[in-house]
């Protein structure tokens, strides 16, 4: 009967290890498990910078559920298992959702010669579609943007409030634009009043 009790102890350090953020753990545990998420977002229709920008979320994912103590994994292998199945589903909606939005000639998130502008606000036409297509996005995009946008956050705050890197940052809030605009794009034209 003593023999159990050793397992919740290991699991017990294993997790007090990543709550009290020691380093050699984190970092060992960040880039001993990059490779399989890279392999399976490159076979996968996915490029090395995809699977770096994803494994980032997902890595901070898991820590922040560790964090809030929604997960406890009793080793590195239970850690490991789910860290894959969060990128995984990550990766799954993704690549949905460029089904579902073909995207062709993207110019990288650092170009803001093609950053999105507020309507003219003489137009209130386009302003209304606006604003019944920004309620479409979901609510990290309208924060993501509104933060940007309307209270002229820097990218660094941005971060910092999503528990994000600035460049995945900077991906998001040009997603989210790219969401945008093709909310914007299929708006019909015959409801010019």
């Amino acid at each position: 009967m003593q023999e159990a009790n050793p397992q919740p102890q290991e699991s017990g350090q294993f997790v007090q290890q990543i709550l009290q953020q020691n380093q050699e753990l984190l970092q060992t545990l960040y880039d001993g498990h990059f490779p399989a998420v890279e392999m399976y977002v490159m076979r996968n229709s996915g490029q090395e910078e995809d699977a770096r920008d994803l494994y980032q979320e997902a890595f901070l994912a898991v820590w922040r559920n560790i964090q809030l103590k929604k997960f406890l994994p009793a080793d590195e292998a239970e850690f490991a298992a789910y860290l894959f199945q969060v990128a995984k589903f990550k990766w799954i909606d993704q690549l949905r959702a460029r089904k579902i939005r073909p995207i062709t000639g993207i110019e990288p998130p650092d170009n803001t010669a093609a950053e999105w502008e507020p309507p003219d606000p003489g137009d209130t036409r386009r302003i209304r579609e606006v604003r019944e297509k920004f309620a479409m996005l979901g609510s990290n995009c309208r924060e993501l943007l509104q933060r940007f946008y309307f209270l002229k956050h820097r990218m660094q705050e941005i971060a910092r409030h999503f528990g994000w890197t600035e460049p995945t940052a900077k991906n998001n809030k040009y997603r989210c634009l790219q969401q945008l605009r093709t909310l914007l794009r299929d708006q019909p034209k015959n409801d010019i009043q």
